[in-house]
């Protein structure tokens, strides 16, 4: 008889954590500046006017206003709430 229980196997456990990639910011939805707009990895979206691009690739805001998008969608731009 075993006086010890028997280890089992882990089928589950390798999975690494979600990335939390994607638009966080939609379009016409107010920004602060150095609100993050978009997590991705490479440069899926583009970044335009008063919009900055990170190291890992991360669109942000350089100023304060709104978001807009253009280019089919692709071009992420901040515009003043006037305009």
């Amino acid at each position: 008889m075993a006086h010890k229980k028997g280890q089992g196997s882990v089928r589950n456990g390798r999975e690494s954590h979600s990335q939390r990639l994607g638009i966080k910011l939609y379009a016409g939805e107010a920004v602060l500046a150095g609100g993050i707009l978009v997590r991705q990895r490479g440069t899926r979206y583009h970044p335009g006017r008063n919009v900055g691009r990170g190291r890992d690739d991360t669109l942000f805001a350089l100023a304060d206003g709104v978001v807009m998008f253009d280019r089919q969608g692709r071009r992420v731009n901040v515009v003043s709430p006037a305009s």
